[in-house]
């Protein structure tokens, strides 16, 4: 007779997360040479030419453990924001980040409120955690709704997370409305600020939210160099806290949690500010560039401040990602997203993004034709 095994029942509420395509994967199953990958906000620009010579130096030395507690890495993010080392951890990107506050903060029974959608994460940790996931949904104009969230704290809420700009929608909170909410929290309730993309923010005067760890000692700070720094396959990404905070995480840490690649890599991209700003000069350029073709093709978009935009193509989004796929454009569809007429796209490099907008104007006519023989279209 076979006996189970002790699987925890929390285990069957949690989706595995599905990442974007692989662009060796795509070229493998189409069999076409060039393919454009916009589908998982990678760095269209690569990293910073100094993290080539960094790492190099590092491999000298491959037998030896890296760095338990990245040392240079805090100095250097120290140096740069004026806060403490002992006010940062560092992490494998975002996902060990957002887990370290799971981990600190939430227990069985404990509620954690998220906007809806969101990154997917935050449910999946909470849910590791047998917390409960309380989701809000977003505003009329897809941003997040810190009002709904406020009037859902109970006794039992214990995080709230935020990601600003918000993925997938690429909305900001205004600075002024997210200070007063810190300020509105209850200062038991910790507040995870998920600034992926926030090296990406045109809008001017918008504060660095760093600066607010001395006002609001329950919020939390997440920051990983896989965007605009082009790292995303070294896995880093660093948390700000006040320095208790960051020593409970320190707790729930592995020993080695991050190699000595990534640790050299993300200290040479940080002080390679020209490369920084190259970036987001392509990436300001491209999303105006996209805004124009969807107004000219008759698509509505949300106006982003993160380095994707989310356009509205007016039916499934599914068929329209096969159509794109098989011309060797690689987006994400917004049905993982509850957006089932949307579809996420990246900003690439000039040619990547006219590359994507040809494709899409032919795979979306075909669509409208389709619809207009089913007579579910007119004119």
């Amino acid at each position: 007779m076979q006996v189970g095994l002790p699987y925890r029942i929390s285990l069957d509420a949690i989706n595995p997360y599905i990442p974007g395509k692989r662009l060796e994967e795509a070229v493998k199953e189409l069999g076409i040479e060039r393919v454009v990958k916009l589908a998982s906000n990678e760095n269209p620009l690569g990293c910073s030419p100094r993290v080539y010579e960094a790492v190099k130096k590092v491999l000298e030395a491959p037998s030896r453990y890296p760095d338990g507690n990245s040392t240079e890495l805090r100095a250097e993010l120290s140096r740069q924001t004026g806060l403490t080392p002992q006010q940062f951890v560092i992490g494998a990107g975002s996902f060990e980040l957002i887990s370290f506050v799971a981990e600190t903060f939430i227990g069985p029974g404990d509620e954690a409120i998220m906007p809806v959608p969101s990154f997917s994460w935050y449910g999946t940790v909470t849910r590791l955690r047998e917390g409960k996931v309380v989701p809000v949904g977003l505003t009329a104009e897809h941003g997040v709704n810190l009002k709904a969230i406020l009037a859902a704290i109970t006794e039992r809420t214990r995080v709230i997370w935020l990601c600003n700009p918000n993925n997938p929608t690429g909305t900001l909170l205004p600075g002024e409305e997210l200070a007063q909410f810190l300020e509105a929290v209850p200062r038991h309730i910790v507040v995870a600020l998920d600034e992926a993309y926030c090296d990406f923010i045109g809008e001017p005067g918008y504060p660095d939210s760093l600066e607010w760890l001395y006002r609001f000692e329950h919020v939390v700070v997440l920051r990983t160099f896989s965007k605009i720094h082009g790292l995303a396959s070294m896995r880093i990404g660093y948390a700000a806290a006040s320095e208790r905070t960051i020593s409970y995480f320190n707790r729930v840490r592995q020993i080695f949690n991050v190699n000595a690649l990534a640790q050299a890599a993300a200290v040479a991209s940080l002080r390679d500010k020209d490369f920084r700003r190259r970036v987001f000069d392509n990436n300001r350029q491209g999303k105006e560039y996209l805004y124009g073709e969807f107004q000219r093709l008759g698509f509505s978009y949300i106006k982003s401040e993160a380095s994707f935009v989310m356009v509205h193509v007016r039916e499934d989004s599914d068929p329209l990602f096969q159509q794109l796929l098989r011309e060797g454009v690689i987006i994400r569809p917004g049905t993982g997203f509850g957006m089932k007429e949307w579809l996420r796209v990246s900003v690439g490099t000039e040619e990547e993004n006219r590359i994507f907008i040809e494709a899409l104007e032919r795979a979306a006519a075909g669509g409208l034709r389709l619809l207009r023989q089913a007579g579910s279209l007119s004119g």
